[in-house]
């Protein structure tokens, strides 16, 4: 009987523990906590399914969580991938760690913010922008392309986060593809040799821009639009507008599915659930993303992307690129 009595709980607590399973979803994800976390949440609560998430740490964007993909390839612990930009994506796809998912949400972003194959789809864009302080340079006196930074009357007077992570590796290797990669390498080396100073992160670039440390630098448009809300010193602008100029780094989030994974009808109902108008709405009222969905209702100094020229690249190729100039990176920074 006592045997009968251990058999029955036994099966009562993997019954148990089996439903509880079946109603998580894990995400690993490198946008910031303070604007993913209450997405995810939401999600928990309109559905019941427990979101287990990882965050990469500020001072490791983009590199943790996709190295620890990396590593459990042969025995995958996550169900999502939500990545900053999807760079990261192309680099997991091409080492086999995503599956290919057509989402119905996903027909409604544009083709070229999609992966051909569906290993990913993009929402909610940032850009790449220059932030200065106000004080310390006029609004003319402010450089309107990242080629200006080798100027002597910027010398040392300016900041970029660490190359080797987030989305200034993004958007040094989506520089490579579009310059080439002669003149990509001069350009690290010109803004070497005028001083650059080198920031532990995009927002180490926005705090020392308002502390009046640097006079300008590059982050990304949630870090300058939360400078704007913290000081009147500080403005922003878009890089390379001009004509003949190479235009602004644009960088959706991009969802990808891990192969193999634990849980992948949840992580298909997660998936559709951040692809929509109400989670770009969302995105654009915390954090200033753009929405990529046509129709989606945004705060009144959001810019719209179809204001900004958009750097034309290859998102595959120049996943490729970052993996490649990767080594030559290191060696730039640690000779810094």
């Amino acid at each position: 009987m006592k045997t009968i009595f251990r058999l029955i709980l036994v099966t009562i607590f993997y019954s148990l523990f089996s439903c509880q399973k079946q109603k998580e979803v894990v995400v690993y994800c490198t946008v910031d906590q303070v604007f993913s976390e209450p997405v995810l949440q939401n999600f928990e609560k309109e559905t019941g399914i427990q979101v287990r998430p990882v965050f990469d740490t500020e001072e490791t964007k983009s590199t943790g969580v996709m190295n620890r993909l990396i590593a459990e390839k042969n025995n995958p612990q996550c169900d999502v991938f939500w990545s900053g930009d999807p760079i990261r994506n192309n680099v997991l796809k091409n080492k086999k760690i995503t599956t290919a998912y057509r989402s119905k949400s996903g027909a409604q972003i544009p083709e070229y913010f999609r992966d051909s194959s569906y290993h990913w789809t993009g929402f909610s864009a940032r850009a790449r922008v220059l932030i200065y302080n106000k004080k310390l340079l006029s609004k003319e006196a402010v450089p309107t392309s990242i080629f200006d930074f080798t100027k002597p009357e910027y010398k040392g007077k300016f900041a970029i986060a660490n190359p080797l992570f987030g989305t200034t590796t993004f958007h040094i290797a989506a520089l490579f593809s579009v310059v080439g990669k002669q003149k990509a390498q001069e350009w690290l080396t010109g803004i070497k040799q005028n001083n650059v100073v080198l920031a532990s992160s995009n927002g180490d670039v926005k705090k020392r821009v308002i502390r009046g440390e640097i006079a300008f630098g590059l982050t990304d448009t949630d870090d300058a639009f939360e400078a704007t809300h913290e000081t009147d010193d500080v403005a922003y602008l878009f890089p390379d507008q001009g004509i003949d100029e190479i235009g602004t780094l644009i960088m959706p989030n991009a969802l990808s599915l891990i192969k193999n994974s634990p849980n992948p009808e949840n992580a298909r109902k997660l998936f559709e659930y951040l692809i929509s108008k109400k989670t770009e709405a969302k995105l654009a009222e915390s954090c200033a993303q753009m929405p990529l969905i046509k129709g989606t209702k945004t705060p009144l100094n959001i810019p719209s992307l179809d204001s900004i020229k958009p750097m034309k690249i290859n998102y595959a190729k120049t996943a490729k690129l970052l993996e490649s100039i990767q080594a030559d990176l290191k060696k730039w920074v640690e000779n810094q």
